[in-house]
């Protein structure tokens, strides 16, 4: 990816209410990062594992499908690894710290994996696992459905997770340090709309690249659509000022969690 696709990347990040609330909730969870090995999984199509980079500490990166393995790759080099949603390629012991950003509920199969996290992960070592969470009652979702945003269509296997779900999931090897939800109604609905919006045109250009986690944005569909990023720049203001209404609803969670844990040592 040249400089300029990637200055665009970054941009289009910064221009997501919700990709913006992600990074924020991300970044306060990183534990000191220098000198330490690093693995982010699912981690944005490849801005946040940049944005990762940026900040230290020697990172590796995977992903389940292939076309958000290149879009990594795109962005930030090697090494990018393909994974299954049961096991990994790296050794034991192999990581200080591991970031997994929307992949749990794309694996059939999560407790295998979790183990193989276990695996990978040093004694006392930290994992952070950000997760849609678990609203069955939200009629957001129940308007995504209608207009086809569906878990299916983007590759997800389960809608979510509630707290104690991911807790039982992580069990008695993993030590909880923090969990949080974040990203009210009024901030999903902009989601809703702008990935709504991106379906329609990239149908009527028939390009919609749809892989086993949805729709990837890459370096081409960047490109070629400078005129709609350029509108959503100034756009921005506003979606930013509509998020900020989530505030007003302290009685509601938010549609996504995230989680820091720490693996125990061994006795």
């Amino acid at each position: 990816m040249s400089p300029d696709q990637k200055a665009w990347a970054k941009t289009l990040f910064k221009k997501s209410v919700l990709k913006q609330a992600k990074w924020r909730r991300i970044r306060a969870l990183l534990p000191p990062l220098a000198g330490k090995r690093c693995l982010d999984i699912g981690a944005d199509n490849g801005v946040i594992s940049l944005l990762l980079r940026e900040l230290g500490g020697d990172w590796t990166s995977a992903d389940l499908d292939p076309v958000a393995v290149r879009s990594i790759a795109e962005l930030v080099g090697q090494p990018v690894h393909q994974i299954s949603g049961r096991a990994t390629p790296f050794a034991d012991n192999a990581f200080d710290l591991v970031v997994i950003v929307d992949f749990l509920e794309h694996t059939p199969t999560d407790q295998a994996f979790v183990q193989d996290l276990k695996r990978i992960l040093k004694p006392g070592g930290s994992l952070i696992v950000n997760v849609p969470h678990l609203k069955p009652h939200s009629l957001l979702n129940r308007l995504r459905h209608a207009i086809g945003l569906t878990d299916e269509k983007h590759g997800h296997v389960r809608p979510g997770y509630s707290r104690q779900g991911l807790a039982d999931l992580l069990g008695p090897d993993f030590v909880g340090q923090a969990a949080l939800t974040y990203s009210k109604t009024f901030s999903e609905a902009i989601d809703t709309a702008l990935n709504f919006l991106y379906e329609v045109l990239q149908s009527k250009k028939d390009r919609v690249r749809q892989g086993s986690k949805g729709a990837v944005v890459t370096a081409d569909d960047l490109a070629s659509h400078r005129k709609e990023l350029r509108l959503l720049s100034a756009l921005y203001p506003l979606l930013w000022l509509v998020s900020k209404l989530d505030g007003l609803l302290f009685w509601s969670s938010g549609y996504k969690m995230i989680m820091r844990a720490r693996l125990r040592p061994n006795d």
